[in-house]
């Protein structure tokens, strides 16, 4: 689950609240161990999320980096580059 969690510092433009909440729900769900929690967990389950994505904006928003930010596109495109070669590779085992 956690492979789904995507650096979220320094992009131009920056993290949308949506990519910091999707990356807590993320967290939360491995640490929890579950995808999808009974309805006697929701209630800690989303509040569990909800402080986390708290923390991860602050951390975000404080962080201070000297290097030029990173386009969004260029990225996708160098994970899908980087993605292609491992399954490439899978298939010639």
């Amino acid at each position: 689950m956690c492979r789904n969690i995507r650096p979220l510092n320094n992009f131009a433009p920056p993290a949308t609240d949506d990519e910091v909440h999707a990356a807590a729900v993320q967290y939360v769900r491995k640490i929890a161990g579950t995808t999808k929690p009974s309805a006697a967990n929701q209630e800690a389950f989303d509040r569990a999320v909800r402080r986390v994505t708290e923390a991860s904006r602050e951390l975000i928003d404080s962080l201070v980096t000297t290097a030029p930010p990173k386009k969004r596109e260029e990225e996708a495109a160098k994970a899908r580059a980087r993605a292609q070669v491992r399954y490439d590779s899978v298939g010639t085992r």
